[in-house]
């Protein structure tokens, strides 16, 4: 095994133990406040603490979901599933995301019930003082499992992290009614499980679209990007690194797709080479394993090609919609040119494509143009 590869299971080893224990930890916790909570609520005939409890309930449940995804998104890739199963995690972080939904939408229904049908709570000393270190023990739950799930990039454990801060907040609500209650006599308890409840659904939603995202693939991260391409700029050979486009599966998996932009002068072995160097240097400092570097040929030695390209490129990026112009190419004695444009989402492809043949085919006649339209996939 090479010692990248040593790195990388090492890597994989630690961030699936971390993530154990993280969510080990947030189980017990929340199963003493949910027992706690849960006593306190009956005790007191509170709506709002006994939701508060059930909401507990419902993060150890989303701790429970977080290990078994961070177990099953560590196995080690086979023949049916050759990258692996690290997007196992973004299902279990889509699981936690549903548990807080289904928790918020139940809260609300027996907070409204609780509105129609109000009964009075009767707080006690005790019950104050549990709900009061229910809140500093979930601030600091919320702040350790979130601190831990960005170390491991981990999206299951940051939104647990996020849910846990919520609640120390909504646990705050339940105390200060509970305290008004006491002084005023003024019951305000459902209303503020409605409060809880409407919180955590919009958390839970937030939540579920953040994790979405990742399942069905999103921009990659502008950071690694820019990293990456400033490694293969660095080669005095590469005169530009385009279409780069970062395939995600799972936290810290990534793979990528480059074109080279390179002298006409080069050789097939001065390509293999080059591109072997920089697929090294790419993984060894972002993670990133470069799968695909295709070759963009540069005119180095032909005067009137330079001078087409540079009237080509002013030519086409004259039109907003036109980002980018690269991999150009012009053969003058066969009469042939050809390029790439990343072009605008907001521009209709085809439309794109005829106006820019029209234009470079009437300075050109004598030529036979093919654009190859990009999209705008990059960071």
């Amino acid at each position: 095994m090479s010692n990248e590869n040593k790195d990388m299971t090492a890597l994989a080893a630690d961030r699936e133990k971390t993530i154990v224990r993280t969510s080990i930890i947030g189980i017990l916790t929340n199963v003493l406040l949910a027992a706690f909570k849960a006593a306190v609520g009956i005790i007191s005939n509170s709506i709002a603490v006994t939701l508060d409890a059930v909401n507990n309930l419902s993060d150890a449940l989303s701790s429970v979901v977080t290990i078994i995804g961070a177990k099953l998104g560590a196995k080690a890739p086979d023949k049916k599933h050759p990258l692996g199963y690290g997007r196992i995690e973004y299902l279990s972080s889509m699981i936690v995301a549903a548990i807080v939904l289904y928790a918020g939408i139940t809260s609300l229904v027996e907070s409204v019930k609780k509105i129609i049908h109000p009964e009075a709570a009767d707080y006690g000393t005790i019950s104050l003082i549990i709900i009061a270190v229910a809140i500093v023990v979930k601030l600091v739950l919320g702040r350790y499992v979130k601190k831990q799930g960005e170390k491991v990039n981990s999206g299951a454990l940051v939104a647990s992290g996020k849910d846990a801060s919520f609640d120390a907040i909504l646990s705050a609500s339940v105390l200060a009614s509970a305290i008004v209650f006491l002084i005023w006599g003024i019951s305000l308890e459902a209303y503020v499980g409605v409060i809880i409840s409407i919180v955590i659904i919009k958390a839970g939603i937030e939540m579920m679209m953040e994790t979405l995202n990742d399942i069905i693939g999103q921009r990659g991260d502008a950071d690694t990007g820019a990293q990456i391409r400033s490694i293969l700029n660095e080669e005095p050979e590469v005169r530009g690194a385009y279409d780069l486009i970062l395939y995600n599966y799972g936290p810290n998996k990534y793979y990528g797709s480059v074109h080279l932009e390179l002298p006409d002068t080069m050789t097939v072995d001065e390509v293999d080479v080059l591109t072997r160097k920089v697929q090294v240097e790419v993984y060894q400092k972002t993670g990133v394993v470069l799968t695909g570097i295709s070759v963009y040929s540069y005119n180095t030695t032909n005067e009137e090609a330079a001078k087409i390209r540079d009237t080509v490129h002013k030519l086409v990026l004259a039109h907003d919609w036109a980002l980018q112009v690269h991999g150009f190419y012009a053969d003058t004695d066969k009469k042939t040119m050809r390029f790439d444009v990343v072009l605008d989402f907001s521009v209709d492809q085809k439309e794109a494509l005829e106006i820019m043949n029209q234009e470079v085919q009437k300075l050109y006649p004598d030529y036979t143009i093919q654009i190859i339209p990009d999209i705008d996939a990059g960071d």
